[in-house]
Formats: structure tokens, C-alpha cells, sequence
């Protein structure tokens, strides 16, 4: 569900969330768009929609809704109360879409990392909808266990996370020394997901990298190599 501001295109904004929603395993059974001036601070669309929504709900047998923005503790208690069903937001979603993609000791760091950063507001109270709610897109990574224990707990694991980091950091800033001093050319392939970065590299190099034409398909950073013809030196590339 998405609300309409006219601050941006909401029609191809909720295209892209039901793509990034079919990413993660979701099946799409309906969508609601509500023209509002801004989202409302308690249910995010209006009460009247809201009402429609949580029948809707409970006519189709709905197991989780998914907003086209960030959402408040407050906002996704007060839907979950609502409508009985589990809620996540925009940002929830594609961190979860990460949780599964990530395949590197780094990347799976950085996406819990993430995660339990993003989810420690929302730690207080919602331990028992999550409970009643059960799991599936949303839980993936940290998991239910982590965001129901208490906050002190959460804030530990974040900071050994964010050291185990840093060391990565520095043994990636070894690598990168090293090929500047044996002369390697490194060049970057950045672009919006699903733009054609993997294809791209594929072409040039033969790295193999996994290319479909989905969100998110590809999440860690890739590196392929070839030879510059007129100066023969290796260049490196990296998406």
C-alpha cells in the first residue's frame, strides 16, 4: 500500500515495490493507493481506507501487507492492531531482499549490521505481534529471536559487528595498496540495480557473474579482469 502526495510518481513507485515484493518471495493479491496531502501519523493512510484494507485482510486470507515508505514503531503497531496481519515497510523489505542475497563473510555483516540498526526502535512493544504474526518476509537475517531480546543485548552485537568491520576494511585497504603499487588499473561499474552492471562485466571480463533480470539479483561486489590493449597493464574491474 503506498500513499499518493504528489511529491513523485506513486503509480511507477509502487510498480517497483511490487517488483522488489515478487524479489522476496511475495505473491501480489491487491494494492491500494490513497491521494492524501501527507501519510497519516498513525495508520500511515486514512482511517476509512484503513478500515477497507483490514477487511480486505481478513476476506483474502492476508499474511502480510507491505507500505511504500518508511514507517513509524507507532504507525506499524497501530496497522498490525488494525488489520491482524503482519506489517513491513519499504525498507524492511529490500533489507531482507539483502539478508537472502548476501554470499560474502563482508556483505552478510553489513546487512545484519543494517538491520538491527534499523530495527532497534521499533524493539519496544512489538515482541508479542511479532510473535502472534509468525515469520516470512522481514525476518530473515537477525532473525525474531534477536529483535525480541532486550536493547542492551542488540547494542552489544551491533558494536562487535561494526569492529568485525572495520578489520574488513583494513584488509580490503591492503589489497587496494597493493594493486596501486603494482601498477593495476582499477575501474568501478556503478549504476541503479538491475541496470545491466553484471552483463556489463560479463562481457568484458568472463567473470561469470550471476545476471538476471530482477532486483537485487547481485548484491556483493564483484571483481573481473582484463588487459588494456594499448598499454597492455591488468585492469580491474570492480561492481
Amino acid at each position: 500500500m503506498g500513499v499518493d502526495t504528489g511529491e513523485y510518481n506513486a503509480e511507477i513507485s509502487m510498480e517497483e515495490l511490487a517488483l522488489l515484493s515478487e524479489t522476496a518471495g511475495a505473491e501480489i493479491i491487491g494494492t491500494v493507493i490513497q491521494k492524501l496531502e501527507a501519510p497519516s501519523p498513525a495508520t500511515y493512510i486514512g482511517s476509512g481506507r484503513m478500515s477497507e484494507v483490514a477487511a480486505f485482510c481478513r476476506n483474502n486470507d492476508i499474511d502480510l501487507i507491505i507500505a511504500d515508505s518508511e514507517l513509524t514503531p507507532s504507525q506499524i503497531n497501530n496497522i498490525e492492531t488494525k488489520t491482524d496481519t503482519r506489517v513491513v515497510d519499504r525498507t524492511m523489505l529490500i533489507l531482507d531482499i539483502f539478508a537472502a542475497r548476501a554470499r560474502s563473510s563482508e556483505g552478510k555483516l553489513q546487512v545484519e549490521l543494517a538491520q538491527l540498526k534499523y530495527s532497534l526502535p521499533f524493539l519496544s512493544g512489538r515482541g508479542k505481534s511479532m510473535s502472534r504474526l509468525g515469520g516470512g518476509i522481514g525476518t530473515r537475517g537477525p532473525g525474531e529471536s534477536k529483535l525480541e531480546s532486550d536493547k542492551r543485548h542488540i547494542r552489544r552485537r551491533i558494536h562487535s559487528l561494526s569492529e568485525e568491520l572495520k578489520r574488513v576494511e583494513k584488509r580490503r585497504d591492503l589489497i587496494r595498496s597493493r594493486r596501486k603499487k603494482d601498477g593495476v588499473i582499477t575501474v568501478a561499474i556503478v549504476g541503479y540495480t538491475n541496470a545491466g552492471k553484471s552483463t556489463l562485466m560479463n562481457t568484458l571480463t568472463s567473470a561469470g557473474v550471476l545476471s538476471e533480470d530482477k532486483l537485487f539479483a547481485t548484491l556483493d561486489p564483484m571483481q573481473g579482469g582484463l588487459r588494456c590493449r594499448q598499454s597492455e597493464r591488468l585492469c580491474s574491474l570492480i561492481r
